[in-house]
């Protein structure tokens, strides 16, 4: 019980743990609620939520915190519509928009290391202006008419067992997979988990801090960009007034998937746990039929709170929280620049 209450890991396993509970309530009140095509429709409307959330979720484990994911899948949402309304191909906006996401994050990041700002300060700011450029990019929802995203909803899908995953879906799984092998086993992810535990230890272990907290915001922002794509793609329009408030349900989902927010501990597979976790609640809202869907916020606060307390509870039984990265020490004494 000692060994298992000190691991990093248990607030992760509660996360998959409610998972499990909500999806078998859901079974036994309502007919079909776990069907292969409940799980598609899931996962194709909240891919760009987990997409942004991996981003969030590198920042977080550095330490950080970046307000301004909302207004970056909105402003990248609405470009890629602005872009495709003047000729370009869907396809052709993804990397100017993945361009733009990671050099925003990458200035945010250096404002941040530079000046020695607080993250809550620089993503703030960045969210007001990020919020403003989709306003005078275009103060209106742009509809997006293209042949080939009519080819994407229709048939660029992969079957599920009798049903159809959306490729935005597979998109989402690919981008979790790849964010979940670069923090567990590269370097990077290494330098990311030794800055959240402790900077000072992490700067006097060879992690070039600077580098490190840029390259950790150019990724939140290339994320947040994806995402933008992907939302554009799905709604076919983009829309200057939408997706606010979003920054808190990435950071909330984060959150109840174990990542600690103060940095050091945490992964990307628990953040599509808890990903899932916000979707699973909505739908049981939507099957109930009678709810307002404002209890999806309720719910949400709720758990927020009680995976807050948990992990504090768990710090101090397990003593990881203040421990910094000591895993991280033990793999890789010296990290090069």
């Amino acid at each position: 019980m000692r060994a298992l209450l000190a691991s990093r890991n248990l607030p992760s396993l509660a996360a998959a743990a409610i998972l499990a509970v909500l999806v078998v309530a859901g079974s036994v009140r309502f007919e079909h609620f776990a069907s292969v095509g409940n799980l598609s429709n899931l996962l194709g409307d909240y891919a760009f939520v987990a997409i942004a959330a991996v981003g969030a979720t590198f920042v977080i484990l550095a330490g950080g915190i970046d307000l301004s994911v909302g207004s970056m899948v909105a402003f990248t949402a609405m470009l890629a519509a602005w872009l495709v309304d003047r000729g370009w191909h869907p396809l052709a906006t993804v990397p100017v928009c993945l361009a733009i996401g990671a050099a925003l994050g990458a200035a945010m990041g250096g404002l941040i290391h530079a000046f020695a700002l607080p993250a809550f300060i620089v993503t703030l700011a960045g969210m007001f202006a990020l919020r403003a450029a989709t306003f005078l990019l275009h103060d209106q929802p742009l509809g997006i008419v293209h042949p080939f995203l009519s080819w994407m909803s229709r048939d660029a899908a992969v079957p599920l067992g009798g049903a159809a995953l959306p490729a935005r879906a597979v998109l989402m799984l690919a981008v979790v997979a790849l964010g979940a092998i670069v923090a567990g086993r590269t370097r990077f992810g290494r330098r990311v988990y030794a800055l959240g535990g402790s900077p000072r230890s992490a700067e006097a272990m060879g992690v070039s801090v600077g580098t490190t907290t840029v390259a950790v915001y150019a990724l939140a922002g290339a994320c947040a960009a994806l995402a933008g794509v992907v939302f554009a793609s799905a709604k076919r329009a983009g829309d200057p007034t939408a997706l606010v408030g979003l920054e808190l349900t990435v950071i909330a989902a984060v959150v109840i998937g174990g990542t600690l927010l103060s940095g050091g501990v945490g992964s990307v597979g628990g953040t599509l746990l808890g990903v899932l976790i916000l979707g699973v609640i909505r739908l049981l809202i939507d099957f109930q039929g009678n709810l307002n869907a404002a209890w999806t916020s309720v719910a949400t606060g709720v758990l927020l709170l009680a995976f807050a307390g948990l992990q504090r509870a768990l710090a101090g039984l397990g003593g990881w929280a203040d421990r910094g990265t000591g895993g991280a020490a033990r793999i890789e004494p010296r990290l090069p620049r």
